[in-house]
């Protein structure tokens, strides 16, 4: 057999099991045999190697397996110079292939917050989300994550503009600005236009910081409350991998 080759299959085997991790956070040898076409022997003897390297991480109670930090290492070291919009790009469209929803990407902008990335969904009826376009930071789930993660400076700038709409009362909007913290996620059904729905999630540094809001938005029709509700792990668990990427 030819050494070069055997070399690389067994390269392109490791990593068809590392890229099971976009899928799910944790494996059992068996489920990754079976997902991946290969032998159980193959699939140990790779996920050995993987262990040793640092690749993956092994729970000795459950025999699972999950990423590993050398995983997170080499994502630290993305240059810090890479548009985020665009390094996100890739995780944006697996959470909307995964979702079949349109997933945006939102910063604040002084008392507005601007859509700075999206990807559309696929489906014949859909929210079209216009990169670049600005909306007010009273109304919206990505509104309210990016307020339940701002300073005392900014909640004032934006609790006390004059444009805050009357129907809204800033003590209720203060209180569930809280809740929203303590879930880690905030909803919006038909609040900001009729027929529109959206859950949202904060992307985090790995300092705890904001940088951004990650939103699943779509028809109010497919995105009930309890349809929202399902889609919390996936996007805030996309948001976690996000914020990962985004650096020290």
């Amino acid at each position: 057999m030819d050494d070069g080759k055997s070399t690389v299959r067994a390269v392109e085997r490791a990593l068809d099991i590392l890229l099971l991790f976009l899928e799910r956070a944790e494996w059992s040898m068996t489920e990754m045999a079976e997902r991946t076409g290969l032998h159980k022997s193959t699939v140990h003897r790779m996920l050995a190697t993987l262990e040793h390297k640092g690749f993956v991480a092994r729970d000795s109670l459950t025999e699972r397996y999950r990423i590993g930090m050398r995983i997170w290492e080499l994502a630290a070291n993305l240059s810090s110079s890479d548009d985020p919009a665009s390094l996100l790009l890739p995780e944006m469209e697996r959470l909307r292939d995964m979702l079949g929803e349109t997933v945006s990407l939102y910063v604040r902008d002084g008392k507005e917050r601007i859509r700075i990335q999206a990807v559309q969904s696929n489906q014949p009826v859909r929210r079209v989300a216009p990169v670049g376009a600005r909306l007010p930071l009273y109304v919206g789930a990505s509104s309210k994550v990016l307020l339940a993660w701002a300073d005392e400076e900014t909640l004032r700038l934006v609790l006390d503009d004059p444009a805050w709409p009357a129907s809204i009362d800033r003590t209720a909007f203060m209180a569930q600005l809280e809740a929203i913290r303590e879930t880690g996620y905030a909803t919006s059904f038909e609040e900001r236009e009729p027929g529109a729905a959206a859950v949202s999630a904060p992307i985090l540094d790995r300092a705890g910081r904001l940088m951004a809001a990650l939103s699943v938005s779509g028809p109010s029709g497919r995105l009930t409350p309890e349809v929202m509700q399902s889609y919390v792990p996936a996007i805030r668990e996309a948001a976690r991998r996000m914020g990962m990427m985004l650096g020290k």
